[in-house]
């Protein structure tokens, strides 16, 4: 047992009565065009032909050898490959990919195992070849079918290929989600009803539906487009709601609708404080053990994480979440979720019991932000469009 495994085994200030779920994240790093409104961690490729795809998958393999005794005997019950622009990778590299994790990590049978694709990466064949090497849902990024707000975003599709990407991933995958925007720069209310009629007109199964937001160290915060006013993005929103479920879609999370039987069960599990191993660049994870949760985050920067991973040192920075912090990273997560949580969970993900947060419960339940009995907490309507104010309560329980 190595050093770090046996630190993370012993004695801590907390005591877990069984592990929970694990998920497993890949990220890829590179896209064709960094998008102004983009936090993630993706860059441009710059270089001449193509990425180095072999020696990031090299690295990726390194970086799960490295994990394994983290997460020894553990199954794996979903897998998000995400970026960046995914979909760039060779059907031959995804599918050294997949088979390297699953000859590495035990992987559910069932697995939900999701791409993120780009609509202006989408080739027929190659997508094709994606589901039989073991890809069952996509996570098509269209964010809007206005050509106009298309180039305001900076995305590398035009309308036309966002619509030819869907028809190729309905004729191939029987679960894929449409990620969408609203509040976009001089987008008009009717717009964005164009833009949810025009994706409910595909039968996707799952939407998420963003409100644009102005995120820092992007392009848009530091050169902030004008957007739509508080109360046209308000009707936006109000609009949405009641249009997707018409439709026959559930919100289910703050921006996720879903059919019945096809919510993300990856995105689920990160918002029930589940666990996941985050490998590849700039990747962020969460690992639970007896008595002590941790966090890992890899190497930023492709290059960097390549030369790391390959000496077997892949993670950049780790970390255990304090007993302190612990009820606000949970309460983050859980209060995204219209049904709330279970009370026993509370117990499960944090080693804690309910009277670590039974203070801000109180005030939470006086402002009208909850309802709660001995089982289950839940926002209320008002807990769920306040929500960062409900979450709030929970920092430093």
């Amino acid at each position: 047992m190595s050093n770090v495994t046996q630190t993370f085994l012993a004695p801590g200030r907390i005591r877990l009565p069984a592990m929970p779920p694990l998920s497993l994240y890949v990220h890829f790093p590179w896209c064709v065009r960094k998008c102004p409104y983009c936090d993630f961690n993706s860059h441009e490729w710059k270089g001449e032909g193509d990425f180095p795809e072999d020696a990031y998958l090299d690295a990726l393999r390194a970086d799960i050898e490295v994990a394994l005794p983290l997460v020894w005997s553990r199954k794996i019950h979903t897998i998000f490959i995400g970026g960046g622009t995914p979909s760039l990778l060779s059907a031959k590299g995804l599918d050294r990919l997949l088979s390297d994790i699953r000859a590495l990590l035990p992987v559910d049978a069932d697995a939900e195992i999701t791409l993120e694709a780009n609509p202006g990466t989408f080739e027929a064949d190659k997508f094709r070849q994606f589901r039989q090497s073991g890809v069952n849902r996509l996570s098509i990024g269209v964010q809007s079918f206005n050509d106009r707000h298309l180039k305001s975003l900076g995305r590398i599709h035009d309308s036309g290929q966002a619509r030819h990407a869907i028809e190729v991933a309905s004729k191939v995958f029987d679960n894929f989600n449409l990620d969408l925007m609203f509040a976009l720069p001089g987008q008009s209310l009717d717009e964005c009803k164009v833009d949810v009629e025009t994706a409910l007109s595909f039968g996707s199964s799952h939407l998420s539906l963003y409100h644009l937001t102005l995120e820092p160290n992007t392009y848009f915060a530091k050169y902030p487009p004008p957007l739509p006013d508080d109360d046209t993005s308000a009707d936006m929103q109000d609009w949405i709601h009641d249009r997707a479920t018409a439709a026959g879609f559930e919100r289910y999370e703050v921006s996720a609708y879903a059919k019945p039987h096809h919510r993300s069960k990856h995105n689920l599990n990160y918002w029930r404080f589940g666990d996941y191993l985050g490998i590849g660049a700039g990747a962020h994870g969460k690992l639970s053990f007896p008595e002590r949760i941790i966090r890992q985050v890899r190497f930023k920067h492709p290059t960097t994480y390549i030369e790391q991973a390959l000496k077997q040192k892949p993670v950049h920075e780790e970390h255990e979440i304090g007993t302190a912090d612990l009820p606000f990273e949970f309460m983050l997560n859980a209060l995204r979720l219209n049904e709330g949580f279970p009370v026993h969970s509370f117990l499960e993900r944090t080693g804690l019991t309910m009277n670590a947060i039974e203070k801000p419960l109180l005030e939470a339940e006086r402002r009208g932000l909850i309802t709660r009995d001995h089982q289950h907490i839940a926002p209320t309507p008002l807990g769920q469009r306040f929500l960062n104010d409900l979450q709030g309560l929970f920092l430093k329980a």
